[in-house]
């Protein structure tokens, strides 16, 4: 079966457990955000899957491949950019994804067509013959993307790819991840920043605690919690208390706070109701100066779901 299978999956370190029972199932195609507060568990879960930590119980699978059983048939399968950079600064970029290319078997011809097509993707091709030591931040993280998707991998793990790095270079690899997808890269996409998730990714899983607490498309996750919008209006006469007692029997409407000329209305949705809102409002001639429509978002859904606290 295709895909990444977390079955069970159980981490100690002493007697903390740090990935408790994950089960998690990432499927061939997807674009995968993993969010988690610091010390939620993903670089453990990364490192797992990655054959650098063993796994304490359960199993995790690459297209059936079991990383407890098979480890080195299973890495073959997946690539890995690095939080951080991990390039030899006395190599050029050519000699850098060369060396990493080789440690996956590739050789003669083959290694050579694929070097410069990872170089070409990240558009370090002209500047393949030089140190390192000479690229800025931006073009060390694209010369790591370079280095991971050489060897073609069906899985890429990308932790924290864009930190530190310019508005221009976050850019291009956000739209590289995209790129790598539409040509069949399965991609698991760690990042603190959700704005990235939310323009990148089909499906999120939350990790809390070691434990999966959510899981599934945006719209699924924001569905599965009783959050509510707020509407603010800023009229221009003082409301009247036929008016807000109206308001606050509408049976989409949770709570009407009414100070001065400012008016703060909770709801399930705004984009259902707004219209019963100015319409009562035009009822009983309160005209409107500005409205605002305060949204769930991803990360209202994050800070609720996690309490909005780090765990290191």
């Amino acid at each position: 079966m295709s895909g990444i299978h977390f079955k069970d999956v159980i981490k100690r370190f002493d007697h903390h457990i740090v990935v408790d029972h994950l089960n998690l199932k990432i499927n061939q195609g997807d674009i995968l955000g993993l969010l988690g507060p610091n010390g939620a568990g993903k670089s453990t879960c990364i490192h797992m899957l990655c054959g650098l930590l063993p796994i304490d119980y359960g199993d995790i699978t690459i297209n059936d491949i079991s990383v407890k059983q098979h480890v080195l048939e299973a890495k073959k399968l997946i690539g890995v950019v690095p939080q951080h950079i991990a390039l030899y600064d006395h190599l050029s970029a050519e000699e850098n994804v060369t060396f990493f290319a080789k440690l996956y078997g590739l050789k003669g011809n083959q290694l050579k067509e694929n070097v410069a097509n990872a170089l070409q993707f990240v558009r370090l091709y002209d500047l393949r013959h030089e140190k390192i030591t000479r690229f800025s931040e931006g073009q060390k993280r694209r010369l790591n993307i370079a280095c991971a998707v050489a060897h073609n991998p069906a899985y890429l793990i990308m932790d924290e790819p864009t930190v530190c790095i310019d508005p221009q270079s976050r850019n291009h690899i956000l739209e590289s991840v995209k790129e790598l997808n539409k040509q069949g890269t399965t991609v698991i996409y760690i990042s603190h920043y959700i704005e990235e998730i939310k323009v990148l990714c089909n499906q999120i899983a939350i990790l809390d605690h070691g434990q999966l607490i959510a899981n599934g498309t945006k719209k699924e996750l924001l569905s599965q919690l009783d959050l509510h919008e707020k509407v603010y209006i800023q009229v221009s006469s003082l409301m009247n208390s036929a008016a807000k007692e109206e308001l606050e029997n509408h049976m989409q409407v949770s709570n009407v706070l009414w100070e001065n000329q400012q008016l703060e209305i909770t709801l399930q949705s705004a984009q259902l109701i707004l219209q019963d809102i100015l319409f009562l409002l035009s009822k009983y001639e309160i005209s409107v100066q500005s409205l605002h429509i305060e949204k769930v978002d991803l990360e209202t859904l994050f800070l609720n779901l996690t309490s909005g606290t780090s765990h290191q």
